[in-house]
């Protein structure tokens, strides 16, 4: 069986224009939700073997809270910093384990979320999660076969 858990990263703040893109903290409401939603990862009973985190400071840090709840490290890429629906799944798939968690951004998270659901899944706002899992063990095959369960949770 393989296991894809996505999120999309935590609110960020806008407040400072100085800082670039990239280096955006959380906001008040994602330092919130993120705690949160890493309560609910652990309640659905979510245990990836891998996660995979962009850079991004807002990535990251949102990754690191779940990484917490989780008792995993968290292994921050610069490839999934803009990273599209196949990048996602790419990093996944070239991970080595079954049960894989990404924590990145969209549109590349509603686009994978909308297409591993079939089109049932269509926004993945900050600090969503949507876990898929397949009744198989080739990661080549996610694509093309209907996920045996899937959840979206949202922290509003």
């Amino acid at each position: 069986m393989i296991r894809l858990t996505i999120a999309r990263h935590a609110k960020s703040d806008w407040s400072d224009g100085a800082l670039s893109d990239h280096d955006r903290p959380l906001n008040r409401r994602g330092e919130r939700d993120a705690p949160l939603m890493a309560a609910r990862l652990t309640e659905a009973d979510v245990h990836p073997a891998v996660l995979l985190s962009s850079t991004a400071v807002r990535a990251l840090t949102t990754a690191r809270v779940f990484g917490d709840a989780l008792g995993l490290p968290v292994d921050a890429r610069q490839d999934l910093y803009g990273a599209s629906a196949d990048e996602l799944l790419s990093a996944a798939t070239s991970s080595g384990a079954d049960d894989v968690m990404i924590v990145a951004h969209d549109p590349g998270m509603t686009d994978l979320a909308g297409r591993l659901s079939r089109g049932r899944i269509d926004r993945m706002p900050t600090c969503a999660i949507a876990t898929f899992a397949w009744e198989t063990d080739d990661w080549t095959l996610v694509d093309a076969i209907e996920p045996a369960s899937w959840d979206h949770l949202t922290p509003r």
